[in-house]
């Protein structure tokens, strides 16, 4: 068997393992070592298995993960998540489709101090879901508006796809943090333009909430403040160059822990719950890197990666063209595997064609996670509707499918724009030191 063969073999044999519901880390992690062992041989394979599971967990720059991860954890078991949305709900409530509008705006927010598509839905589920249904909103409405919320914690920073990327590929996590924040608000308002459409074309979607008074809308922004605290603290860190990344994510996750103490709003109960969390969710990613990193290797030794390149490369089309390409192939993939197994396996194979055809490696890490984005929402894997349906159990998946799908629009009009402006994504990387 030749080693492209091989390769391609591996290939259908992790698809097949994914979609009988094996966690991809250990999928990657078997498929890789069995496929070096063959290729190369058994105690090479096993030596890299050794060599790239230790080198990934004991990895300095990946210690960045769990730290944002904590301060995400224990934003929600403080019950900030609530309180971002209490206050755009007093803001916004009364406007039809107010609290969906609502929903987008705590999300966004969330997102700011969180870095994980799931955990922000999951997160913002359980305090939307309730109010929306208490005013009657539109099954559909409700949980495809919160499902697509949701993917905003991997674009607005810090997110962890972005940490995962710029590791890979030796990019700098700040700018790419950085790159993150426009795309984020831009994304941000056309999901909020898509509400306000969806609801004036079908008005029996939902109940508007009542008019807050000023004293009740002054009184919800202490949620809002501590969230804008923590960002600005964070990220105007490492925008200046005060911090690295690691730094920035200690100091983050010190920060969440003293408003949270000093606000009074964390139990020994939500601590303990936050570290379990952390530790799960940190031990989920490290080993979905590490998988990755064997199957990589594997890919490696069967010329799969050069051979795409040097095909791609010498293609005889405009390089917008195959930019599109690569785009398209990145949106089927994001279809049916999770978004960050799909960027760790496909980066070895694009990133090198990318930068020979003279993209930004910057603009370029924006815009996969912009697609990686629409996959989280699109079925069959849709990891963020399966989330809510986890949530929302009386909803039917493919209710939940249908709502989030009118929010794809406003994800193809914000990639759209940014394909067509890259210094939507480069500006503040730009002025960066």
């Amino acid at each position: 068997m030749t080693p492209v063969t091989s390769g391609l073999l591996g290939f259908m044999v992790l698809v097949i393992l994914m979609f009988v519901r094996i966690p991809v880390g250990f999928v990657m992690t078997i498929v890789g070592f069995l496929g070096f062992g063959l290729l190369v041989s058994w105690n090479a394979s096993l030596n890299l298995l050794a060599r790239d599971f230790f080198s990934v967990f004991g990895s300095y720059n990946l210690t960045v993960i769990p730290l944002f991860v904590l301060m995400g954890q224990v934003a929600h078991y403080t019950g900030l998540s609530g309180r971002l949305f209490n206050t755009a709900n007093k803001f916004l409530g009364h406007l039809p489709g107010g609290l969906a509008i609502a929903t987008i705006g705590a999300c966004a927010g969330f997102s700011a101090i969180c870095g994980s598509t799931t955990a922000t839905a999951a997160t913002m589920a359980s305090v939307a879901l309730p109010e929306m249904k208490k005013y009657r909103y539109d099954p559909s409405l409700a949980t495809g508006v919160v499902a697509a919320g949701g993917s905003l914690g991997i674009l607005i920073p810090p997110s962890t796809i972005f940490i995962i990327y710029g590791i890979m590929t030796e990019q700098s996590v700040g700018k790419l943090f950085m790159a993150g924040i426009l795309p984020g608000i831009l994304l941000t308002i056309f999901f909020i333009l898509t509400i306000v459409a969806w609801t004036r074309l079908q008005p029996g979607l939902c109940v508007p909430a009542p008019k807050a008074s000023l004293r009740e809308r002054i009184a919800s922004l202490s949620g809002v403040i501590e969230t804008f605290l923590l960002f600005v603290i964070v990220m105007g860190g490492l925008f200046v160059g005060f911090f690295t990344p690691t730094e920035a994510a200690g100091i983050g996750a010190c920060g969440t822990l003293v408003i949270a103490l000093i606000g009074g709003h964390l139990t020994w109960q939500g601590f303990a719950r936050s570290l379990n969390e952390t530790t799960r969710i940190s031990c989920m990613i490290l080993v979905i890197v590490a998988g990755a990193t064997v199957f990589g290797h594997f890919l490696a030794v069967t010329t799969i990666p050069a051979g795409i390149g040097l095909w791609v490369a010498g293609l005889k089309w405009p390089p917008f063209l195959i930019i599109g390409l690569i785009i398209l192939i990145y949106l089927l993939l994001g279809c049916l595997m999770d978004s960050l197994a799909m960027i760790m396996l496909t980066i070895p194979v694009f990133y090198p064609v990318v930068t020979t055809l003279g993209y930004d490696p910057i603009w370029f890490g924006v815009v996969i996670v912009l697609i990686a984005e629409m996959g989280v929402i699109t079925p069959p894997v849709g990891i963020n509707v399966y989330v809510v349906a986890g949530v929302a159990r009386d909803v039917p998946l493919q209710v939940i499918f249908r709502g989030a799908s009118h929010m794809i629009i406003a994800l193809f009009l914000t990639a759209i724009l940014l394909i067509i402006f890259p210094q939507i994504a480069l500006f503040l990387p730009g002025l960066m030191k």
